[in-house]
């Protein structure tokens, strides 16, 4: 029976940008060097869960053709060292030959790949089959960022139903193999502030919306008001139904990050811009639970090094510990990533190669003091908190 989850992650995103050059963050931050290093790094802090995951564009190379080569090697690595892997399979990129995230078939190929990836990796029990989907969302079919790059309500819509579609299939395709796997959803929890009463509708439908995801993959009605919307832009009533009649809940544990930019004010114009952090992770995550009851993880947060990312950890954590208290089944937390970042000040739009000081190690695999703090939380609560949860029996 696993204890408690204590977690961090290698930063694997792969989005497309501007001209289809793809911003591949392994590569950046030298994982692909140094990944036996950072699993040995993972351990000396005594974290024994890591998100991580190949990049789908290296390992997926068309219908039924994979290079599992390096995959091979590395779970392999951490087999040895005792680090239990939370697969990552969709981390905001696709493969060139898959197009973006407005192709149909996009969903059915890609739970194609994640069958194939549960067939050659059965120990691996935990599986994130698709991160952030409102994000990733959001970024590629509404602000036109990423991948598609489109900026309308209608390629948001089709880009939130093809990811989630592909979410839900791929859990059913890792299920035929893994009979026992679980599922944790790493999803944004977001919420939009009102600066004045007569913006208050739509920062409340900005409220419904952000369920989307979840609710398509929990199988939970949507408001009247979004259903509306999605209908408008471009949602067959069929795909819906066809959501409201899968049964995957139960094989779940919902997965929140947060971070001090998932907060939004919405100006009287209507124009959002980062309120900082108001409500904070309590507020926001208990939101997300009493909607979905299911058992908690936070699976994402980090802060700027000089803007107090100790202060950052140890509150994140205590806001975990009141959840407990408050009668939230809490069951993981996340320190993302194991090293630094680059380049999501820009939010991966721009080459800079701008240093993003968030990780537990810098980017030569320094300790930061955030890393040293992490360390110390663990050893002091990992034997305090239960191991024999209905959550971590799925486990």
């Amino acid at each position: 029976m696993p204890g408690f989850m204590f977690a961090t992650g290698i930063e694997n995103s792969y989005p497309t940008i501007a001209r289809g050059v793809r911003v591949d963050q392994m590569a950046k931050c030298g994982h692909y060097e140094h990944w036996r290093d950072d699993l040995r790094l993972t351990r000396e802090l005594e974290i024994e869960y890591l998100r991580w995951g190949p990049a789908n564009y290296k390992t997926f190379l068309g219908p039924g053709k994979y290079d599992w080569s390096w995959v091979d090697d590395v779970l392999a690595e951490m087999k040895r060292l005792r680090v239990t892997p939370i697969g990552d399979l969709c981390h905001f990129g696709l493969p060139d030959g898959l197009g973006n995230f407005q192709n149909p078939d996009f969903p059915e190929y890609f739970a194609e790949y994640a069958g194939a990836c549960a067939q050659r990796y059965p120990d691996v029990h935990l599986w994130t089959p698709v991160n952030e989907i409102f994000v990733c969302a959001m970024f590629s079919g509404l602000y036109g960022w990423w991948n598609e790059r489109l900026a309308s309500d209608k390629s948001f819509v089709r880009a939130i139903l093809n990811l989630c579609r592909a979410n839900v299939l791929a859990m059913q395709a890792i299920l035929k193999h893994i009979p026992h796997a679980v599922f944790i959803q790493s999803e944004s929890s977001e919420y939009v502030h009102p600066s004045t009463p007569k913006v208050m509708k739509r920062a409340d439908f900005l409220n419904q919306r952000r369920f989307i995801p979840l609710d398509l993959t929990y199988a939970k009605q949507v408001s009247a008001e979004v259903y509306r919307y999605m209908v408008k832009n471009s949602m067959r009533p069929s795909e819906y139904d066809w959501f409201m009649n899968q049964d995957l809940k139960a094989r779940c544990i919902m997965g929140t990050d947060y971070y001090v930019t998932n907060e939004h004010l919405m100006k009287p114009d209507g124009t959002l811009i980062p309120s900082g952090e108001f409500f904070g992770y309590y507020v926001i995550a208990k939101q997300y639970y009493d909607r979905y009851r299911l058992p908690l993880m936070h699976t994402e947060t980090n802060l700027w090094e000089n803007d107090g990312s100790v202060q950052w950890l140890w509150k994140e954590w205590n806001c975990m510990l009141r959840l407990r208290q408050d009668g939230v089944p809490i069951v993981g937390f996340t320190w993302y990533s194991l090293t630094d970042q680059m380049d999501w000040d820009t939010v991966l739009r721009e080459d800079k190669k701008r240093v993003n000081p968030v990780g537990l190690y810098d980017l030569n695999r320094k300790v930061r003091r955030v890393g040293q703090n992490y360390r110390r939380l663990i050893m002091d609560w990992r034997e305090m908190l239960p191991s024999g949860s209905s959550a971590l029996m799925l486990v």
